[in-house]
């Protein structure tokens, strides 16, 4: 039985003649348009199509030193999609991937969207109840899952209602033979946890895309699903973003329009290190890359950092999407340096606010700034971006994309005027068609006229940039005052000492709240009060932390965010 949809609002799409309510177009760069083509765009299956006919011979993803051809992502995803319809799996039909960055994901979604299907995107590092929890809500009933994760999946036993679990394993998706094969097996199957599945439940993936059979044409429209994409679940049950062929379609678009990437003669490498499951890296590294003509080079552990700079040290590549953390640990690595950056055209970087220090440790060392961007799960993600014509970091996240409105309003909804802080508000073609089951919930975050509601706050300049001040929930409140973590993390990121931070807020009997501040140190000989002195020359007195812990490391999701969330939670070590 297939579960039933909550169609919620579409958010209609900007007006012509924007430009007196929207002052950010005259920050735009010269060339780049105001909108794109709503009308006019395509499905993923169509961008798929056209690639794997238009550029067969080209590598569309590369990794483990071995490349996979449009041509041959084209075959495979054929056969595994004639697979999936002989199995039972119609179009509307829900199914999870639970993958790491390796060939085998850029397969099996281009399948399952081949056949009209759904792709429920699961982080294989989820325990067996929130995998569990997953599958359940999104009504999947086949799971593609690499083995080393099959432990998971059988852990749950009946409870889990799969028709079919498909296993990856080391090279499926790359045709790699001998050395290669074993290089695979040495880095992904370094030890597979013994698991038990229900008989007649799995089967290999390498078998599937054996499959000789053409799969029976589906009928796709811009406005069917195309992924379930469940949010981070940092702050409470994770939910799904319902996002359409035309919602991803269209930031796939508008991000290959605000960066300049028209001309699909030009080969391009995307270096794709944070996780494909991950909205991010799946818009900006993955489907760009398809709607291209590039190659993506995948990294399958970007936390081996030796691993990862070796790699990088080999191939000249074009673009490179992070987050924070990533940044920071590659300038910090003693071998950074046998890396060339020359063929680099952009850096983007996302996910959450991007330290000033970092950016410029970054600059320094490739010679490119970071273009911050911000964005969500429910818009595809990406809403704004920086332009990429900038010389140095901006510390904003730019200007909304082409076909896209914001809006910064008080707590009663009403537009609050350039300089004034409040809840960033978008509209425009990438936002989530609703939340999947919950209607209450896509009611809370929609507005009368059509806005989809962040839970960020922001500041619009008089000139149109955005800026990021913080989450609603993450706001410290001390004395009366408002204290925004981002803001106290940047000036502490400059102490040549810290290596990491992340603020919070702690309950206080004389302010309400105070300011908490989470570090690890390059320099351990360096002390709290040391810290807060560093502070206290760049913020005013509430603002500087009052209590400063140490830690090895500070506790992160897989995507690299710094869950600030489960350091408020630990509380103050006594």
């Amino acid at each position: 039985m297939k579960a039933s949809v909550m169609v919620g609002r579409e958010a209609a799409p900007p007006p012509s003649g924007m430009t007196d309510e929207s002052p950010w177009l005259g920050g735009y760069p010269q060339g780049i348009p105001t909108a794109i083509d709503v009308a006019g765009l395509r499905t993923l299956t169509d961008l798929f199509t056209h690639s794997i006919e238009t550029y067969p011979d080209r590598p569309a993803m590369s990794c483990f030193g071995s490349e996979l051809t449009y041509g041959e992502l084209g075959r495979q995803a054929r056969a595994l999609g004639a697979y999936l319809q002989a199995d039972g799996v119609a179009k509307g039909d829900r199914v999870a991937v639970m993958l790491p960055n390796l060939p085998a994901y850029g397969v099996a979604i281009a399948a399952v969207h081949l056949i009209g299907a759904v792709v429920v995107n699961v982080n294989p590092l989820y325990t067996t109840r929130e995998m569990a929890a997953q599958v359940a809500d999104s009504g999947a009933r086949v799971l593609i899952v690499l083995e080393n994760f099959a432990h998971t999946v059988a852990a749950a036993g009946d409870s889990l209602d799969l028709r079919r679990v498909l296993l990856v394993g080391p090279g499926d998706g790359l045709g790699l033979k001998g050395r290669a094969i074993t290089l695979a097996s040495r880095h992904i199957r370094k030890a597979v946890p013994a698991y038990t599945l229900r008989p007649g439940v799995a089967a290999p993936f390498s078998a599937a895309l054996k499959t000789r059979a053409e799969p029976r044409p589906v009928p796709v429209t811009p406005e069917d699903l195309a992924f379930l994409q469940y949010t981070g679940g940092t702050t409470g049950v994770a939910k799904a973003a319902m996002l359409t062929h035309r919602n991803v379609a269209a930031n796939v678009e508008q991000s290959v329009v605000w960066f300049g990437a028209t001309d699909t003669s030009v080969r391009r490498v995307v270096v794709t290190a944070l996780p494909l499951y991950h909205i991010f890296a799946l818009t900006a590294c993955f489907l760009f890359s398809v709607r291209t003509g590039g190659s993506c080079l995948l990294i399958p552990n970007p936390r081996d950092c030796d691993g990862f700079v070796k790699t990088l040290s080999k191939v000249r590549f074009t673009s490179l999407a992070g987050v924070n953390t990533l940044f920071n640990m590659l300038v910090n690595h003693p071998k950074i340096g046998t890396v060339d950056f020359s063929a680099l055209d952009f850096v983007i970087g996302g996910g959450t606010a991007v330290q000033r220090a970092v950016a410029e440790r970054w600059k320094a060392l490739t010679g490119r700034p970071i273009v911050e961007g911000y964005g969500l799960s429910e818009t595809s993600p990406v809403v704004c971006a920086n332009a990429p014509t900038i010389a140095d970091f901006t510390g904003t996240i730019g200007y909304p994309l082409p076909s896209t409105r914001v809006s910064v309003r008080d707590e009663d909804g009403h537009p609050l005027p350039p300089g004034e802080r409040g809840e960033l508000c978008v509209q425009g073609p990438q936002v989530m068609r609703g939340y999947w089951n919950r209607p209450e919930e896509t009611a809370r975050v929609m507005t009368p006229d059509g806005y989809f509601r962040t839970g960020d706050i922001a500041v619009m300049e008089a000139h149109g940039e955005v800026r990021i001040v913080d989450r609603l929930k993450d706001m410290i409140l001390v004395s009366g005052f408002n204290v925004y973590p981002n803001e106290v993390e940047d000036v502490l990121a400059t102490h040549p000492a810290v290596l990491e931070c992340a603020v919070v807020g702690s309950p206080s009997a004389e302010t309400g709240e105070m300011v908490v501040a989470h570090v690890v140190l390059k320099d351990p000989s360096v002390t709290p009060d040391a810290l807060r002195a560093h502070a206290r020359t760049q913020l005013t007195g509430y603002k500087v932390p009052r209590t400063v812990v140490v830690h090895d490391t500070l506790p992160k999701t897989n995507v690299g965010k710094v869950l600030r969330r489960v350091l408020r939670d630990e509380g103050i070590p006594h």
